[in-house]
């Protein structure tokens, strides 16, 4: 499997990022073909003490590369990239990667 990570850092508003993210953007991104399986993880704290670097990190997985690359170039999967740069576009960063067990 493949998988897309969204990373989003702190927000300003965390009320205001939780309540469109989990109400209007996983919605969005949730229709995306090819998409198998999502996974949202909120930070709670930092090895180290304090605040998290990141407050929320949401795994995508496809199963392959070419089913990431269709749900990504989708109508639905637009969406969610446009949404997602309107509300978090200066907090977020992605990776692509490889589960290996």
């Amino acid at each position: 499997m493949v998988k897309l990570m969204a990373f989003y850092k702190q927000p300003e508003n965390k009320e205001a990022f939780d309540e469109h993210y989990f109400n209007v953007h996983v919605p969005i991104t949730e229709k995306i073909p090819g998409l198998r399986k999502m996974k949202v993880t909120k930070g709670t704290g930092s090895p180290m003490g304090g605040e998290a670097k990141y407050y929320l990190v949401c795994e995508m997985y496809y199963d392959n590369m070419e089913a990431l690359q269709a749900g990504m170039k989708s109508p639905e999967g637009k969406a969610s990239g446009k949404d997602v740069m309107s509300f978090a576009g200066n907090i977020v960063s992605f990776m692509i990667g490889e589960d290996h067990e």
